[in-house]
């Protein structure tokens, strides 16, 4: 049986030249399994936000080469789906991308006189930590290994 990180690297090298194609980029792509089913999700992304029609689109231009290229072994459910509000980073380019933006942190452990749950604007990032600086600029490194989750802080746009 394929890792489920190979999964989601196949299904990745397929999905960018078909987002591409139809204008897109591809966010993120995650495979699940939450209780007895799949998940394949896949989220695109393009400058002026996603609509209901770019989901179908790549949905029906996606599906029938997965089911021809067979890289998922066992049966799912195709989600395709916009990143939304909120937006998780996940990947170095995410990080990246939105240096200078509000972000929302939440660490598997606290920082000592910090706490578990962060905001603050993502100040630098590299392939493995993160700065994120508060009003005053003062700042924190984070190890990207140690959160749980990062975010954009949409509502304070």
């Amino acid at each position: 049986m394929k890792k489920q990180g190979n999964t989601v690297q196949a299904v990745q090298k397929i999905a960018e030249p078909i987002a591409k194609e139809l204008g897109l980029q591809i966010w993120d792509v995650r495979f699940v399994k939450e209780g007895a089913s799949w998940f394949l999700r896949i989220f695109i992304d393009k400058e002026d936000g996603v609509n209901i029609e770019d989901c179908e689109a790549f949905s029906r231009a996606i599906d029938p080469i997965l089911d021809e290229k067979d890289v998922v072994e066992q049966s799912y459910c195709l989600e395709v789906s916009s990143p939304g509000l909120e937006r998780e980073l996940t990947r170095d380019e995410h990080f990246e991308r939105f240096i200078g933006s509000d972000v929302l942190v939440k660490l598997i452990r606290p920082i000592e006189g910090i706490g578990r749950e962060l905001d603050g604007m993502l100040a630098a990032a590299d392939k493995d930590t993160f700065e994120l600086a508060d009003a005053d600029d003062n700042r924190v490194t984070i190890n990207k290994k140690d959160t749980v989750w990062v975010k954009l802080d949409d509502f304070d746009m």
